[in-house]
């Protein structure tokens, strides 16, 4: 048996979601804030023993923000189990007790936590007349958390994610359309009060590793007290009976030792100096306490640990905080061990962020390595080394689209053979590509050493900063990497940068062309036709997906770099690239033309001769903030981020300021107006039109008005 689904209406940062899990190990991917925390809770609310009363706690911060007015809504957390044992006993736990398990087996069942208004609240509503907003809110103003009451609910038919399902089951708000129904049958049957899950499955819940060394410390939190009293309670206490003889002989040498004996007559005679006999104690003596109890012998152990090979152990303070967390880690799997004993109907392991200080080869290794028999295992991660690790098939991908966050499963939909590609990408190219906010997707050395540095340079903030990760894909095909961004799969932003190849001369035979020149022509044409082909395939691939962008270079990225400006650039550098003078005066010349037939041939030639890698990196050092983007990388840019915070625009502009001041290319005065016009924006004093005019008007034929322009 395992958990199929996970289903959260309401619940914090989720507005309706659900996550879709198989047997064996399942990883929850997210970035910090996106709710992998949210998620383990809402499954330990109906799994965990230790949350059994907060089951009925939730609260008003419980509700999603997302919903505005909470008043009246419910909070809907909903498991799935699938591949249910036969046997008659696992059946009657999910039947309840309430059906005759002599009938059909079932095979998926659920099990649900219901938040919702009590029975007199939701009658109130079921009473008011379609459409009577008046009616509808006087009665959800006056409603209170106290007026909540938890359901715990099986056997249900009900997929809470269908917002059809919802509004049957709640009523509609917005349109003040109430739920007739007070006890909808689709919710499934009350769970009766004897009964309890807790006792039939074995869960374990391993908390992220944030202060080890500090729930060491703590009694109630120790996993090694934990594992030391599941065995102190399994001694024979004939074994004891020689300890607790030794523990007798240790206490009576200790208060017979003469510097105590003569320290308890002491106290003895100063109180009676003191107080006087009448009001002296009766008695008075001091004795050694040392427990002989197995429970209290057990918690006097320590584990001392050895990280160097020089022989010395020391306690978990002397520790490295990596080695703190894998003992901590180790032992709370033992402690999943020991429970896996009790022969349960099922066997959860929840791991929340593993990765914590541990180095990057244990991480996947741990991931790799661990694996319990008949177990199924939950991990929430942020590392990409885990990530790479993990079966896309089994993966759950949290993003954040304001003000809730979704999940994502990127194999829906696909075929074993695409996810089979899309797996050996993700096992061999380390990339952040499942923890983007957005993605543009490249195919060149070129483009992957200057897109982040024009962009840092031009706009003063990095790739990062707008939530864009840049990923070459290399020869993997953009349609095997691109396939997981899509409606079904992950929603998020995926920008395709690739080139048309057209030609940069005149293709057409001439009979008087030398051999060189046909050679040139046809190794033209074919690059054209096959960026024609390329163009096409992608642009059938893409059709419908409004997910993924595509924008292409006219020619390739050296030439449509030049196009867009920058000749001075590749000029600079072909001293580092020629020796001859000659050749460098030639080469200028070329470069400085407006021919493309000229300028493009010389910068492939360049970037043939000695390498696209090579080349970029010697351009790297020549960009700066009056750098021209060509228009098919802001494209991809703002394709994968269509809009910009006012901050960050504040931050760009600024940045522009900082950089003019230092080149001294505007008087004093002209400087502080426009940083002045910065600042009014910066406080809503004026809008991003008039930001722009101001901008164009104080620098006319600077590289920002463009892109300002695109907004």
């Amino acid at each position: 048996m395992h958990i199929s689904k996970l289903s959260l209406v309401n619940y914090r940062n989720f507005r309706n979601t659900k996550l879709v899990f198989n047997k064996g190990i399942n990883t929850i991917i997210g970035e910090n804030g996106s709710g992998k925390t949210n998620i383990f809770r809402a499954l330990r609310l109906l799994l965990d023993e230790n949350m059994r009363r907060s089951a009925v706690r939730l609260e008003q911060g419980d509700f999603c923000r997302a919903l505005g007015e909470w008043r009246g809504h419910w909070i809907i957390i909903s498991i799935e189990f699938d591949e249910i044992s036969a046997d008659e006993s696992v059946q009657s736990l999910f039947l309840h007790g309430t059906a005759d398990v002599s009938g059909a087996s079932i095979e998926r069942a659920t099990y649900n936590l219901i938040f919702r208004p009590k029975a007199e609240i939701r009658a109130a509503l079921s009473r008011t007349e379609d459409g009577d907003h008046d009616a509808l809110d006087g009665i959800r103003q006056a409603i209170t958390i106290a007026d909540y009451e938890p359901v715990i609910t099986g056997r249900s038919s009900a997929d809470f994610n269908d917002d059809a399902v919802y509004k049957a089951l709640v009523g509609d708000f917005e349109t003040a359309v109430p739920s007739r129904e007070l006890e909808n049958p689709i919710l499934g049957a009350r769970v009766p009060a004897g009964f309890s899950i807790f006792q039939e499955i074995c869960f374990t819940y391993i908390q992220a590793l944030r202060d080890v060394v500090a729930e060491f410390h703590n009694n109630r939190t120790n996993p090694l007290l934990t594992l030391l009293k599941s065995k102190s309670g399994a001694i024979d206490p004939a074994a004891l009976v020689p300890i607790t003889t030794m523990v007798r002989e240790l206490n009576a040498s200790i208060e017979s030792l003469q510097d105590v004996r003569t320290l308890q007559s002491d106290i003895a005679d100063t109180i009676r100096g003191t107080a006087g006999e009448t009001y002296s104690p009766a008695a008075l003596s001091i004795k050694s306490d040392l427990s002989n109890d197995a429970d209290k012998l057990f918690q006097s152990l320590k584990l001392y640990v050895g990280e160097a090979d020089d022989g010395h152990e020391g306690g978990i303070n002397d520790l490295s905080l990596g080695g703190a967390n894998l003992i901590f880690l180790t032992l709370k799997l033992l402690e999943f061990k020991y429970q896996q004993t009790k022969q349960s109907f099922a066997n959860f392991l929840i791991i929340e962020e593993p990765e914590a200080h541990i180095h990057t080869h244990i991480q996947k290794t741990l991931f790799d390595k661990l694996n319990f028999a008949n177990t199924q295992i939950i991990y929430s991660t942020h590392s990409t080394q885990i990530s790479e690790v993990s079966n896309v098939r089994n993966m759950n991908i949290l993003g954040r689209r304001s003000p809730v966050c979704e999940a994502y499963q990127p194999s829906t939909g696909l075929t074993d053979g695409q996810i089979n590609v899309t797996q050996r990408y993700l096992d061999a190219v380390r990339s952040n590509l499942l923890f983007a906010k957005s993605v543009i997707l490249i195919e060149g050395d070129a483009e992957e050493i200057l897109i982040p540095i024009l962009v840092k340079k031009v706009l003063g903030i990095s790739l990062d900063e707008l939530g864009i990760s840049l990923i070459n894909i290399r020869s993997t095909g953009f349609q095997n990497v691109a396939v997981l961004f899509h409606d079904d799969r992950i929603r998020k932003r995926c920008a395709v940068v690739t080139d048309l190849d057209t030609a940069i001369i005149d293709t057409t035979p001439n009979v008087r062309d030398s051999d060189e020149i046909k050679k040139l022509k046809a190794k033209c044409l074919a690059s054209q036709q096959s960026g024609i082909r390329r163009k096409s395939a992608l642009e059938t691939f893409a059709q419908g997906n409004s997910w993924i962008g595509l924008t292409f270079a006219h020619h390739t990225f050296e030439v449509d770099f030049i196009a867009a400006g920058n000749a001075a650039k590749v000029v600079s550098v072909l001293g580092e690239v020629y020796a001859d003078a000659a050749t460098i005066v030639g080469a200028r010349t070329q470069l400085e033309s407006q021919d493309v037939t000229q300028y493009g041939r010389r910068a492939l030639t360049i970037a043939e001769n000695k390498g696209k890698g090579w080349f970029a990196l010697l351009l790297s050092r020549m960009i700066d903030y009056r750098t021209t983007i060509p228009d098919y990388i802001l494209d991809a840019i703002f394709f994968a981020k269509p809009l910009l915070t006012d901050r960050v625009w504040v931050n760009i502009l600024s940045y522009r300021v900082e950089k003019i001041v230092q080149n001294q290319q505007l008087t004093a005065a002209e400087i502080n107006a426009y940083k002045e016009t910065i600042d009014d924006f910066s406080y809503g004093l004026i809008d991003f039109v008039q930001l722009r005019n101001e901008t164009l008007a104080a620098f006319p034929s600077d590289v920002i008005n463009p892109i300002m322009d695109r907004f």
